[in-house]
């Protein structure tokens, strides 16, 4: 078997560059969803600026949470959407009769979720400066925690969605749309975890996400880094990921023993 090999996780990300430079829809389409709702947040609160005067001293927070949210659902779709373009492509079967192990091509999946989350969110980000006067690149290096645990997250949950996609096939394709905004009421995303029942509230604190958004306001609300909710979201996202791995590798032997990689497809 050998050890991981770059190249061909290289190849494997090159074979999904080319699918997206062929097609422009599908390079417009990444960054459409992350610029329209930073064009619609940003009114919003532009609105809201003038009319509160909590939201006044608080002008960034639901632009950032915007941008961070994007990360994380564009982070697991991005996962997701990969390996679904080789399931509508009938191509599962071509990649493993060849050297490719599975791990390898989960690698290259998060490589490329980690492009197209760039490519969709930067222009969004960019273009919240001339529109609105205000750069989440004001955050400092705690952006890039706060984007790297979020990324991660995205990709256990989308490792989670393909396993089970591989187990009840394209009938299942749908948990990558929409599975990640049940998590979008219990993130904080838009407010504190205290507006939460005392109950959710426990389940809010076991996301990695919950502590990256308040540790977000916590930095611009009082420019106080509180480096504990950092980490833990590092630790859950550790679970998570390995969680998610296991998932998916047990899925996959499952479908290769049953012959799924060859039946699956439009």
């Amino acid at each position: 078997m050998g050890g991981l090999s770059g190249r061909r996780i290289g190849a494997m990300v090159l074979r999904h560059l080319y699918v997206l430079r062929g097609s422009w829809p599908r390079v417009i389409e990444l960054a459409y969803w992350p610029t329209m709702q930073m064009i619609i947040w940003g009114f919003l609160t532009v609105f809201l600026a003038t009319n509160s005067s909590w939201i006044a001293n608080a002008f960034g927070i639901l632009l950032s949470a915007v941008l961070l949210w994007d990360v994380l659902f564009r982070g697991q779709l991005g996962f997701s959407m990969s390996f679904l373009e080789e399931m509508w492509s009938r191509n599962l079967g071509n990649l493993f009769v060849s050297p490719l192990r599975p791990i390898e091509h989960v690698l290259s999946m998060m490589a490329m979720s980690l492009i197209r989350t760039l490519v969709g969110v930067t222009p969004a980000a960019l273009l919240a400066i001339p529109l609105y006067h205000y750069s989440v690149f004001e955050l400092g290096l705690p952006l890039v925690a706060f984007f790297a645990n979020l990324l991660i997250m995205g990709w256990a949950i989308g490792l989670m969605v393909t396993a089970l996609i591989l187990r009840f096939g394209l009938g299942a394709e749908n948990l990558a749309w929409f599975v990640i905004f049940l998590l979008a009421p219990v993130s904080a995303v838009y407010y504190p975890v205290t507006v939460l029942p005392d109950w959710l509230q426990y389940v809010a604190w076991a996301l990695p996400s919950t502590n990256v958004f308040e540790g977000m306001r916590a930095l611009l609300l009082t420019e106080t880094f509180r480096p504990g909710l950092l980490a833990n979201a590092m630790l859950l996202n550790a679970v998570y990921m390995g969680l998610g791995v296991v998932i998916y590798l047990y899925s996959f032997k499952l479908a290769r023993q049953r012959g799924l990689l060859l039946q699956i497809g439009e």
